[in-house]
């Protein structure tokens, strides 16, 4: 992730959408089926991580009702 593309992300925000709140985004394949998701936030030292979650990518027909069920009750609270 190149922080300078992420300032300039947040000022493009700022000056298009200025009544908006920016949460910019990132993502990052840790291994051949592990992703990491980032939420980013500037702050007084710069632009900072504020959650980062990590995900395992699996073929559609391995997900089951149950992990569907999970992903849409957790996705309710967040």
């Amino acid at each position: 992730m190149n922080v300078v593309q992420i300032e300039q992300d947040i000022a493009m925000c700022e000056t298009k959408f200025p009544s908006l709140i920016c949460r910019p985004v990132a993502a990052q394949f840790m291994a051949s089926d592990l992703i990491a998701l980032f939420e980013l936030e500037e702050g007084d030292k710069g632009v900072g991580v504020s959650i980062e979650k990590h995900y395992r990518l699996v073929p559609a027909d391995q997900m089951t009702r149950e992990d569907l069920e999970t992903y849409r009750r957790r996705s309710e609270t967040d």
